[in-house]
């Protein structure tokens, strides 16, 4: 049997890219103590690795292909094919950012103010290239974890990770600028990819995934409507292009379908009452493939 060899993230992204590839229709499950998910399509074969590790393993060709975050395909130079880029991270469906900070009571204003001071990171590579650009001589050294405490007593700054900049608060440090921001991303094997076989499956799994990071933030809405309320019904739904309307068995009414941002349908869905609607409805999508 054909098999694409899958790298998953493990880590901070695990749980977000299990759920994930639930909406797209894959049941993913792993032991605490296992390193090989078990996926319930026997075309797959997983293996569930760091995702810093991913690229590397990808470009090496151990895996066909893999989930990952761009910033590790930047630090790690890597020579693979990125196929889909999929925005959502540990905490939501958000890019993340690798930020240059430093102690709240720092002098430091700006990346210029770093000429010769120490930063620690696990973003080395990337953080070279950004001082490069900026004309900035300083010391990077790697950081094996734990970076939010380096700052002061280990090094004049970091380059950490954040969704929301709140553990750099708690921690009491400042955001000085944007090193990178990233997101993550479905990326292959280049010879993988000159295989039809392995490239189609990587491309259903690419539209797939797509479907159901845009279902994440989208709800289905139906309803029953006098056919004398239609354009005023119409009027209050804004559809991703024209919403599905059909006749009911009574030829004075008709069925209205629609799908919509999960954040605007707390206030259609009264307006809709007082133009007319009936029996509304609002459903989860699992996929939304346009």
């Amino acid at each position: 049997m054909k098999q694409l060899k899958l790298g998953l993230p493990k880590g901070s992204l695990q749980q977000a890219t299990f759920d994930m590839m639930q909406r797209a229709g894959f049941s993913v499950s792993v032991g605490s103590r296992s390193y090989y998910p078990d996926i319930d399509d026997p075309e797959l074969e997983a293996m569930l690795i760091r995702a810093q590790e991913v690229p590397r393993y990808v470009d090496h060709g151990v895996l066909d292909a893999g989930i990952t975050g761009r910033d590790w395909v930047v630090e790690s130079r890597a020579r693979v094919r990125e196929v889909e880029e999929l925005v959502y991270a540990k905490q939501g469906l958000r890019p993340v950012r690798w930020v240059l900070a430093v102690p709240a009571g720092s002098r430091v204003k700006s990346v210029k103010d770093l000429a010769g001071k120490r930063i620690a990171t696990e973003l080395v590579n990337a953080t070279k290239a950004y001082l490069k650009r900026a004309g900035v001589k300083a010391e990077v050294e790697f950081s094996w974890g734990a970076t939010e405490a380096k700052a002061p007593a280990l090094a004049d700054a970091i380059v950490e990770l954040t969704e929301t900049g709140g553990s750099l608060a708690a921690n009491n440090l400042r955001i000085v600028e944007v090193v990178m921001e990233s997101s993550t991303v479905l990326i292959a094997n280049e010879r993988a990819w000159k295989n039809s076989w392995k490239r189609t499956k990587i491309e259903n799994l690419a539209l797939l995934l797509r479907g159901a990071l845009a279902a994440c933030s989208k709800v289905g809405l139906k309803m029953n409507v006098p056919r004398k309320k239609l354009s005023s019904v119409l009027e209050v739904l804004p559809a991703m292009k024209m919403p599905t309307v059909s006749s009911l068995a009574g030829e004075d009414w008709c069925a209205v379908e629609t799908i919509m941002d999960e954040v605007t349908v707390r206030d259609i869905i009264p307006r809709l009452k007082r133009a007319g609607a009936r029996a509304i409805v609002e459903y989860p999508l699992n996929k939304v493939i346009s």
